[in-house]
C-alpha cells in the first residue's frame, strides 16, 4: 500500500513540475560587451520562475523562457532596467528605459548610449 502512495505521489508531483505553462519573451536589450551579457543573463535567470535566459550581444535579441504563474513580463523588464539597460518591446514601438543615475554606475564599456563606446566594440578598437 505504502509503494503506491508513493509512486502516486511522485506522479502528481511530477504533473505539476513539468505541467506548468512555459511562455518565450523575445525583446531588443541594449547593451555592447561580454560583461553586459554575464549581467542580464545572471540577473534573469537568478529570477524565481524564469527558466532559460539568453542575450545575443549581436543582433541585441534577447530570450526568456518563464513561468507566468511565477513571474510576470513586467516584473522581468523591470530587472533589467534597472541592471541600467534600455530595451524595446515585442512591438518595436515600446521602449523601456533606464534610471540615468543607474546607467550612469555601469562599467565605461558598457555605457552602451554612448556612441564612441558603441564603435569601439563594433571595430574591436
Amino acid at each position: 500500500m505504502m509503494k503506491y502512495v508513493i509512486i502516486s505521489l511522485f506522479l502528481f508531483i511530477s504533473i505539476n513540475l513539468f505541467g506548468q505553462k512555459k511562455v518565450e519573451l523575445r525583446f531588443l536589450t541594449d547593451g555592447v560587451c561580454g560583461m553586459c551579457e554575464n549581467r542580464i543573463e545572471k540577473a534573469l535567470i537568478d529570477l524565481a520562475g524564469v527558466w532559460h535566459a539568453d542575450w545575443n550581444v549581436k543582433n541585441l535579441e534577447t530570450l526568456v523562457v518563464y513561468r507566468p504563474k511565477k513571474i510576470s513580463e513586467k516584473k522581468i523588464h523591470t530587472v533589467i532596467a534597472n541592471l541600467g539597460h534600455d530595451q524595446i518591446l515585442g512591438d518595436g514601438i515600446t521602449k523601456i528605459i533606464a534610471p540615468i543615475e543607474i546607467y550612469n554606475e555601469l562599467p565605461a564599456c558598457c555605457k552602451y548610449r554612448d556612441p564612441h563606446v558603441k564603435k569601439d566594440h563594433v571595430t574591436g578598437g
